[in-house]
């Protein structure tokens, strides 16, 4: 911390008891706890001071009043350490709570969100119940621009607090910082929207113990702390978030073998990557591969404490592990010491959670779902087509929709942890529970229900079908692919916009078609263009490249269909929209998606093509196509376009304008793998300007 200098520091150590000591952090390491922040609301920092005396932690706030520095407040710390001392709005989105993540032990922390008020200086989690990963009262909201949907923060009464800059923006976390993408990277926010970590990585997750995994421009795996700085040497092929103190990692050999290991908080290889697969720690034991045949049940410190002799060992649950006797042959569970307590019987076996395990008894991959107690009695039989535990003791039991294609989906009943039926299965969804309520929909509307599994009486309903998430001002309304925000009683606070301005008198505005609860579409309609007619013709084409079509209202699809649109160009007359799909059918590995451009001139209704960029007989094909080719071959970032399969471009291949380059793209599996997604070339309008046709009237759409 650059503000600890040596006058603050005088200025803490002054404030101590006789014989008392400034307690240092663990990260930073080797500075002191002391925390410089306004807490009280008034625009100037305080000074939080942690210190040890007569063997106990202590905490008190330095306030500066007319007089001079004078202790305003004081609590009683936990533990030996300080993890982690910070601050964030908690319990007011006006003012900041002081947060101290107390070390209790090697690998334990506790932690503590102190509200000063009038009434005192308390901890409002003395007993350690976790908090939930939002605390800050801002919460993520889009925006539909002239330059695609922008996200930013509104507050608990609706008013976007945060300009809408980002491409993407999660939930705020515990820490006081929200995870946001822009400019192509991921990187850190505060609750004022200053970057706390610039957007230069390509994945961060979310805070787990004070530390949050990333990966950085070449792919690899590393870890940060919560003062935004990497804390490992080395980078790895993969890394789990942190639990229990350590992180499992990976790392690639050459000829491909995988190593496994684990790391610390400050990103030290504690357990050597020596293990052919390894797990989580819970409770601080972790269950690792040592060979084939041969499995381990590790202590914290890495050493054994017991060793497997089976095909294949899962995670400890309850004091009992899944385990295969031979090899692809049923499950069963072993203790500890790999005993067997439950024979294998089960063709799939999940983790005991307590007392209780989800089992599955059929053959082929099919679904024959069930729950067991840890002496393997049935508790819910072994019938249904899905089961999910929701917390609260909870489990949505699932039956197909349709018995003879039971990869069309299911409908949910809640069952009690004692395996009673609590309500009828007329779900579509159930989320687990939050709170004491679980988010749940019957494909019409969605709402919340409690524990009995019914409708909690107090809270609203919204129609159509998605998630709801009850926040500390607000309920989140997360449905048909659109997040809203209402409050208690149901009135919507804030929503998204649905209509873009573009240029008086032109606009885009947003439509929305959903026949059927499995397909749903937002398409744009354009305004303002002169000739009516024309316009008509144009925002029905727009349809059309959109999905909208007849859907059978009440049947089963066998799919799931979204469309969604983007404006991603307005420049003088040139309106350049994306319109995107996504197409699902039920039990696929994965859907397809789709792509495609719209090129249109305000100014009439016209809508361009490729070959309206270039010279009238200009061969534009070959220009394009060797370009292409030339990228593939010289350029790295195309390693993944498969041998041989690139023929050239089509004359009306997919293609977009952006401000200074043309951009074309292929379609999935057309020449790279699925994963490569759409396969994209820019070509700079400096490459290509003798065989653009700077008189015509697409070039002229968009420039002078």
């Amino acid at each position: 911390m650059d503000w600890i200098n040596d006058q603050i520091i005088r200025l803490a150590q002054s404030s101590l008891p006789p014989g008392a000591e400034l307690v240092m952090m663990e990260d930073p390491s080797n500075e002191y706890a002391i925390y410089p922040q306004d807490l009280s609301g008034d625009g100037v920092p305080e000074l939080t001071v942690v210190y040890r005396w007569q063997e106990e932690l202590y905490v008190h706030i330095l306030q500066y009043r007319h007089v001079g520095w004078t202790i305003a407040a004081a609590a009683k710390g936990e533990g030996y350490g300080v993890a982690e001392l910070t601050a964030a709005p908690v319990t007011s989105r006006m003012v900041n709570n002081l947060i101290i993540n107390w070390r209790t032990a090697e690998a334990q922390t506790k932690r503590a969100v102190y509200e000063w008020s009038p009434v005192g200086f308390r901890n409002i989690v003395p007993d350690d119940r976790s908090l939930e990963s939002r605390a800050i009262s801002l919460y993520p909201g889009s925006e539909k621009t002239t330059s695609g949907t922008r996200w930013g923060y509104i507050n608990g009464i609706g008013t976007m607090v945060i300009p809408p800059r980002f491409d993407r923006a999660e939930d705020f976390q515990t820490n006081g910082l929200a995870i946001v993408s822009a400019d192509n990277g991921n990187g850190l926010i505060n609750t004022t929207g200053a970057y706390f970590v610039r957007p230069v990585y390509s994945f961060i997750a979310p805070f787990s113990e004070g530390r949050a995994v990333v990966i950085d421009d070449k792919g690899k795996y590393k870890l940060l702390n919560d003062s935004g700085a990497i804390v490992t040497s080395n980078g790895y092929s993969y890394m789990a978030d942190m639990h229990d103190g350590r992180a499992m990692v990976n790392n690639q050999l050459e000829g491909g073998k995988t190593v496994y290991g684990y790391i610390d908080r400050s990103g030290k290889e504690v357990i050597p990557l020596r293990y052919e697969d390894a797990t989580d720690f819970s409770n601080r034991h972790a269950v690792v591969k040592i060979k084939d045949n041969v499995y381990a049940l590790i202590r914290h410190d890495g050493s054994k404490e017991a060793e497997y002799h089976f095909p294949f060992v899962g995670v400890l649950g309850d004091g009992l592990l899944p385990f295969q006797q031979t090899a692809n042959g049923k499950y069963g569970y072993i203790n500890e010491k790999g005993t067997v307590k439950i024979q294998p019987t089960y063709s799939t076996a999940f983790p005991f959670q307590n007392g209780r395990a989800i089992v599955n008894n059929a053959e082929d991959f099919a679904a024959e779902y069930g729950v067991i107690d840890t002496k393997g009695n049935l508790v819910i039989q072994t019938i249904y087509n899905d089961i999910m535990a929701i917390g609260q003791q909870r489990y949505a039991v699932g039956k197909a929709i349709d018995p003879d294609q039971p990869f069309l989906g299911s409908m949910y009943a809640i069952f009690d942890s004692d395996g009673k039926r609590l309500t009828e299965f007329v779900y579509t969804d159930v989320q687990p529970y939050r709170k004491g309520l679980a988010s749940a929909s019957n494909g019409k509307t969605t709402f919340f229900i409690n524990t009995s599994g019914n409708p909690a009486p107090g809270y609203p309903q919204f129609q159509g079908s998605g998630i709801l998430k009850l926040e500390d001002d607000l309920i989140q309304v997360n449905i048909d692919q659109r997040i809203q925000y209402a409050n208690r009683n149901g009135r919507i606070v804030w929503e998204p916009n649905t209509v873009i301005p573009l240029r008086l008198p032109y606009l885009v505005r947003e439509h929305k078609y959903k026949p059927n609860k499995d397909y749903v579409v937002y398409y744009p309609a354009v305004e303002g263009i002169a000739d009516h007619a024309a316009q008509e013709r144009l925002n029905e084409t727009l349809k059309v490249m959109s999905q909208v079509k007849p859907i059978p209202g009440d049947e089963l699809l066998g799919y799931t269909y979204s469309g969604d649109f983007e404006v991603t160009l307005f420049k003088k007359n040139l309106l350049e929209i994306e319109m995107t799909g996504y197409n699902y059918p039920a039990g696929a590995a994965h859907g397809m998606p789709t792509k495609v451009y719209a090129h249109i001139d305000v100014s009439n209704g016209d809508m361009y093509t490729l070959k309206d960029l270039f010279k009238p007989g200009s061969d534009y094909v070959k220009v394009l196509s060797d370009i292409v080719g030339e990228q593939i071959k010289t350029d790295p970032q195309y390693d993944y376009v498969f041998p041989d399969t690139y023929k050239g471009i089509k004359p009306d291949q997919p293609f977009f304008v952006t401000q200074d380059a043309l951009h074309l793209y292929f379609e999935p599996y057309e020449i790279a793998p699925y994963a490569a997604g759409f396969p994209e070339f820019r070509i700079p309008y400096s490459q290509i300007m003798n065989i653009i046709d700077e008189r015509g009237d697409f070039w002229r759409s968009f420039h002078p």
